[in-house]
């Protein structure tokens, strides 16, 4: 990268960071306080707003580089991707967004007390919440350290390091003095800046084929060796059985893990009524789907335009074809137009990865202080300290965060983006449709069904290749492979509902059926949300 492609990468990131600070000030300087305000911004957001801060939210770094890179090596099969990340929000939709506001307050964990016994489900819940967005956090975490250090030309080990330590830093600073009103009003800017730069980059794709689709499909099957067979399932995922059970494993986790992102879930929150949870939800599936099917056109102009040898050469797994598209669309390396475009696509690559961790760091700190804390604490406490524990919690996830990736720096972590995804489809999804729908649902069958999907999900990912049995693992020299899929989907997801179920036929607890009854009523019809 040259000197200019720096500095201007640079200057943005600056003007980005400036704003995003700016914001978090002024809205530090006028908060009231109240655990309402910090995890839920007053309610207050309109629905066109919070499907904005939904929408930035969901489209992470990895989905903007990621996704793009796997369409420019694997074509159809990278496509895929896209589909699965789509279709999610048909479930959360349909099944989630209007009854999760309608019965909770702020976490995942108050759906679930409202008819049971709360500290043990809220532990359960808290937990499996925790694990979710650390795992999450953490992989985004490690894509800072690599991408931001590449992009601006510092591929060392301290220039990784201190990447990722300044990271860390703006999201416990977002999130501990701004809480989730700064952090949304950040979404919604990320949100803008990256439709917009998606699509200055989809339009000068489409010009470079003077809006011939056809014409970039073939010449980008030509380009990639594999003639037709770009265009067609299988060059990924059409190996042996092993590869197929792998894929739809994957598939599972992305289209039903959406629906238990604390992250995600907690959004519903910021709305002030359950038709307003939905409208956002409508507003995020316009947005999140354009910026998809945008990220089509990317991957395919990538593929054609650069060729997937050139991709793959400069990054294996394809996570920098987006910058090398820009800078090729731009002019070319050296020119005016390709180190502006490089740097635009460079700051919001990092608008994107600063914007989700302080979202995940938002839900994580409040399932520790309203779940965990608020389980565990003396009764009689001050009514201002669970939002003082969530900003000191805020603090240590950051803390971990910044640790974790530092230790896993030079490690592929992808599998954790899955593994957040598997997690969150094995723990929180099946808790969380069994106390809505299911009348006799009890306190041990949501303890053993968070715990049913939580634990398995953890065990076998350490058990699979992804952890140890090949080069490619994170620690190749070791081999407790004993579990052949690298997402363990396929069979948590099921294990959550079954422990679900095992854990209420099992128990001599009596369901409360006029608590259901309430539920029912306040999940179909608002009365008596907050």
């Amino acid at each position: 990268m040259t000197g200019e492609h720096q500095t201007l990468a640079l200057l943005l990131f600056s003007a980005f960071v400036g704003v995003t600070l700016g914001i978090t000030t002024w809205v530090s300087r006028n908060r009231r306080g109240s655990a309402e305000e910090f995890y839920a911004g007053g309610r207050l957001f309109s629905p066109m707003e919070n499907g904005f801060a939904i929408a930035g939210d969901y489209m992470s770094a990895a989905s903007f580089l990621g996704v793009t890179g796997l369409i420019a090596l694997f074509g159809y099969d990278g496509l895929l991707y896209v589909v699965g990340f789509l279709v999610a929000w048909l479930v959360v939709l349909f099944l989630v967004a209007e009854l999760v506001r309608n019965c909770g307050r702020f976490t995942l964990a108050d759906v679930v007390a409202a008819r049971m016994r709360e500290r043990p489900v809220r532990i359960a819940a808290g937990t499996s919440s925790v694990t979710v967005s650390v795992l999450y956090l953490v992989a985004q975490m490690v894509g800072a350290g690599s991408l931001v250090a590449l992009l601006l030309g510092g591929t060392s080990d301290a220039a990784r390091a201190w990447t990722v330590i300044g990271v860390g830093a703006l999201m416990v600073i977002y999130v501990s003095l701004g809480g989730m009103r700064a952090t949304t009003w950040i979404q919604i800017v990320k949100a803008v800046l990256l439709l917009g730069g998606t699509i200055a980059l989809t339009v000068l794709v489409l010009l470079r084929f003077h809006g011939d689709v056809d014409r970039l499909l073939l010449t980008a099957a030509e380009r990639s060796g594999h003639g037709e067979a770009f265009l067609a399932p299988g060059l990924k995922y059409g190996g042996d059985w092993t590869a197929r059970f792998d894929f739809i494993s994957l598939g599972l986790a992305l289209v039903l893990g959406t629906a238990g992102l604390p992250h995600i879930l907690s959004r519903f929150y910021t709305v002030p009524t359950a038709r307003a949870a939905r409208r956002s939800v409508v507003w995020a599936v316009g947005l999140i789907g354009g910026f998809y099917l945008m990220t089509i056109v990317l991957g395919f102009g990538a593929a054609a335009i650069l060729g997937p040898d050139a991709v793959r050469g400069s990054n294996a797994s394809g996570n920098t074809a987006v910058p090398l598209l820009a800078l090729d669309l731009g002019g070319g390396a050296g020119s005016t137009g390709g180190t502006v475009l490089f740097a635009i696509v460079a700051a919001v690559a990092f608008a994107t990865i600063l914007a989700v961790v302080a979202g995940i760091t938002l839900a994580s700190s409040a399932s520790v202080a309203h779940d965990l804390y608020a389980s565990l604490r003396r009764r009689g406490g001050k009514p201002r300290s669970e939002v003082a524990v969530a900003r000191l919690a805020a603090v240590g996830v950051g803390v971990v965060a910044i640790a974790l990736g530092l230790l896993a720096r030079d490690l592929n972590v992808a599998f954790l983006v899955g593994l957040a995804f598997a997690v969150a489809a094995s723990a929180n999804l099946p808790v969380l449709l069994y106390s809505l729908f299911w009348r006799g649902f009890t306190t041990r069958g949501a303890v053993w069904a968070v715990y049913g999907g939580l634990v398995p999900a953890v065990v076998l990912v350490v058990l699979s290749p992804v952890v140890s049995g090949s080069p490619d693992s994170l620690f190749p020299g070791i081999d407790l492979q004993y579990f052949p899929l690298q997402n363990p989907g396929l069979v948590s997801i099921p294990l959550g509902f079954l422990a679900g179920w095992l854990g209420t036929v099992t128990s001599t607890e009596v369901p409360d059926e006029a608590k259901h009854a309430e539920t029912e009523v306040r999940s179909l019809t608002g009365a008596g949300a907050a």
